[in-house]
């Protein structure tokens, strides 16, 4: 792989309108799938955004802020969820998310006490490669049936639907070759902003919700009222107090859950080697390998306290090539 000139390296700080572009593409990049997987396994999507803030900032503490790295929903766990969902509801899952990411946290030990050449001898990179090719491609349905089908209706096909999808990809394409300067360096947020405007035109874009909720912001009447129509908690799942984890918790849920964890750790790998080729530096040795599945592993472990689930996202690797920034800043 050829490594990627860094117009901004990992400790740099940018400036104040580029933080904020910048940024704002990273949160596209990650976005759909973020809210993807808790849209599919029926869990709460703002607990899954809420807990993927919280896990990277665990993860970036761990990690002493040395990998640009972001945390989200993992699709490499939509099955295992949806079966243990059926089974035991959103508790079972948070059970099994729990000890998922217990399972990162014996890895990282192991890597501190023994070194990182038992897990390459388990998980080289001629492993590690096709684990990640798979869990994308595995994806390749879904984008296009977003891409094609009307929400909600799977089987309803519309021409409308995939010229905004093609739209937006085309835009952003053309970003990437041919514009120079900062507008280089955000070609995602230029095609989903293409893509968005092109889609308002096409009329597909329901602009109801955005609509109600300021006519609620400009009719509130008070602070309170003002604080309940811009915020809302999320429903989040509590050990405890919704579900009894004793009660919940068998063996069924470590069959299905735990394997799992070593299937996302492969990916977490890949995705250190790549981020590592691509900053130009070796995450594996500095911060270490260890500290980055550790953080990962707490970062899955707060999340199932609240409700979600996490693993690191390989869309946000594709922001930093596309825009050749690796700032931990954006994280």
């Amino acid at each position: 792989m050829k490594q990627t000139e860094m117009v901004m390296d990992v400790h740099e700080v940018p400036k104040a309108r580029q933080w904020l572009l910048l940024s704002i593409q990273h949160l596209f990049a990650m976005f759909g799938s973020t809210i993807l997987v808790p849209f599919l396994t029926d869990l709460s999507i703002a607990v899954a955004l809420v807990s993927s803030g919280l896990g990277t900032l665990a993860y970036l503490v761990i990690t002493r802020g040395k990998i640009p790295a972001y945390l989200g929903s993992s699709f490499a766990f939509i099955v295992p969820i949806i079966s243990v969902m059926g089974a035991t509801g959103p508790g079972g899952v948070m059970i099994g998310s729990f000890l998922a990411g217990a399972v990162y946290g014996l890895v990282a030990l192991f890597i501190r006490l023994l070194g990182l050449n038992w897990l390459m001898r388990i998980l080289p990179p001629i492993v590690v490669g096709p684990v990640i090719m798979v869990i994308g491609l595995s994806l390749a349905a879904t984008a296009v049936d977003m891409a094609m089908y009307k929400p909600g209706t799977e089987q309803v096909y519309s021409g409308t639907h995939l010229s905004v999808a093609l739209v937006t990809l085309a835009i952003a394409i053309i970003a990437t070759i041919f514009f120079k300067g900062f507008f280089g360096l955000i070609p995602i947020l230029i095609g989903i902003t293409g893509g968005y405007i092109y889609g308002l035109f096409a009329g597909i874009i329901d602009t109801s919700g955005i609509v109600q909720q300021w006519h609620d912001l400009t009719t509130s009447g008070s602070f309170g009222g003002f604080v309940q129509a811009v915020f809302k908690k999320p429903d989040f799942v509590l050990p405890f107090i919704d579900y009894s984890p004793l009660s919940v918790f068998n063996t069924s849920i470590i069959l299905l859950m735990v394997p799992v964890a070593l299937v996302t750790i492969a990916e977490h790998i890949g995705d250190q080697m790549v981020l590592s080729k691509i900053a130009g530096r070796n995450f594996l040795k500095r911060p270490g390998l260890h500290r980055s599945i550790l953080g990962d592993g707490v970062a899955t472990m707060i999340a199932s306290v609240l409700g979600g689930r996490q693993t690191q996202h390989t869309e946000r690797i594709l922001a930093f090539c596309r825009s050749h920034v690796s700032s931990v800043c954006l994280s």
